[in-house]
């Protein structure tokens, strides 16, 4: 099984403290493109999970571009201050082999440390993981690819 994390692109700053509006910037938008570009040659994804944060679901975008006809699902799981292992849990029961997920820090970069049991590496903007595990549960993921926006 394969799951893709990936977090957002730039964003601009909450406006009277709204979290949940903040769209992606111009180089937030180019981030979120190369990550798509990437990501088309080395993912085949049955669904798309996304946080139901605008920055997140503009991030979605561009990569869904590049992948028609793929369910969206939206969590409301893994939004900034989410618990980790609530994210896993719901991942885990999800019916599919390959899935491709966009939140936010800390709640990717804690996904991911749980499922790999390394140490925590925070994800740069618009960045992807990838991992390959039989099942979605703490410490039985390994990385196999990552790309970082160059912009």
């Amino acid at each position: 099984m394969q799951l893709t994390l990936v977090r957002h692109g730039e964003a601009s700053p909450a406006v009277n403290g709204n979290d949940m509006q903040r769209p992606l910037t111009a180089r937030g938008h180019q981030q979120a493109e190369q990550t798509g570009d990437f990501l088309k040659d080395v993912i085949q994804p049955e669904v798309f999970i996304v946080s139901p944060l605008l920055r997140a679901q503009e991030t979605l975008e561009h990569i869904k571009a590049h992948f028609q006809g793929i369910p969206v699902l939206i969590c409301d799981k893994i939004k900034p201050d989410d618990n980790a292992k609530d994210a896993i849990e719901w991942l885990s029961k999800l019916p599919y082999e390959s899935i491709a997920v966009v939140c936010h820090m800390n709640v990717v970069a804690h996904i991911a440390e749980q499922l790999t049991h390394e140490s925590f590496n925070p994800f740069a903007l618009a960045e992807a993981r990838i991992y390959d595990q039989a099942v979605i549960a703490n410490g039985l993921s390994m990385q196999n690819n990552r790309f970082t926006p160059t912009i």
